[in-house]
């Protein structure tokens, strides 16, 4: 294997000057620890990942990585390869940092209500920051401002599907849009401003027995109604009947007897499906209403 020189860029961010190296490993275009302004003094890091076949503007992926808003990284392994898997097939994916708010605290029946609504829109908050971040410097960076989707597993997916459904945002524009977006095992707070104005393409995996985030519509955690932390989550299988109801494009992939411990699991073992939705909702913009059962 022929090793590329490594090149060094500088970029004027908000936070000023922040230095980055372009490493070249086989077709993908390695930007890593990018600063993104999240509040005043505080700022995040993200990692870029470019198919470099072409310099032409290329779709991008904002993905959020789980860990219950406690733990977890934009970088591990398991991320690494799934951003490389999808600039062979011509997407750019920014892998984001965000503030992990229940650090230290956990995220189960004991945390208050309120505090673990306050998460998601914490995460919201740092994912739009990062989606503006990106949108300004995108000529740099060589990504299509029309074509950003958000992904994100777990937790991660609870805050991108809060995000585009729920949350008020007053960071980007009012009647900014997403291209798309895809939850691993995600749900929502509430349903009712899930509507035809808000929906956009919209792709879920989730197994039918997790059991930490609902597949239909239960407790976050199943916790029982006494407990602090009771919160009733809509899961991918409410969120995919709301927008059936609205005759707006998604697509479900329903796990059979899938705990949520595998809640990563369908980034590889179901990566064809992501293509395909990627392909045809997203970028041809076919309105179309797809589910599949597994494991039957």
């Amino acid at each position: 294997m022929k090793f590329l020189n490594t090149l060094i860029i500088a970029f004027i961010f908000q936070m000023g000057w922040s230095q980055t190296t372009h490493n070249h490993v086989l077709d993908t275009v390695t930007m890593p620890s990018l600063t993104y302004k999240v509040i005043k003094r505080d700022s995040l890091k993200l990692d870029l990942y470019k198919p470099n076949q072409s310099d032409s503007s290329k779709p991008l992926i904002i993905f959020v990585h789980g860990g219950g808003f406690a733990s977890g990284s934009r970088n591990e392994p398991h991320i690494t390869k799934f951003c490389k898997k999808l600039t062979q097939h011509g997407f750019a994916v920014a892998s984001i940092s965000y503030r992990l708010s229940m650090k230290n605290k956990g995220f189960g029946c004991d945390v208050k209500r309120k505090d673990k609504i306050k998460a998601f829109n914490t995460a919201s908050e740092d994912i739009s920051h990062a989606t503006k971040f990106l949108i300004k410097n995108s000529k740099k960076l060589g990504i299509d401002t029309n074509k950003i989707v958000l992904a994100g597993t777990s937790s991660g997916a609870e805050a991108v599907l809060n995000l585009v459904y729920l949350h008020e945002n007053k960071i980007l524009p009012k009647d900014y849009k997403y291209s798309g977006v895809i939850g691993f095992a995600g749900a929502v707070t509430s349903l009712e401003k899930v509507n035809a104005s808000k929906a956009i393409p919209t792709q879920l995996f989730h197994g039918t027995n997790d059991n930490l985030v609902p597949y239909y519509i239960a407790a976050h955690h199943f916790c029982n109604e006494d407990k602090a932390g009771y919160l009733i989550l809509h899961g991918s299988r409410a969120i995919a009947d709301r927008l059936k109801g609205l005759g707006k494009s998604y697509y479900l992939v329903s796990i059979i007897a899938e705990p949520h411990e595998r809640s990563s699991a369908p980034m590889f073992t179901h990566f064809n499906d992501i293509l395909d939705f990627l392909n045809n909702d997203v970028m041809r913009e076919k309105i179309r209403q797809t589910e599949r059962t597994l494991g039957f």
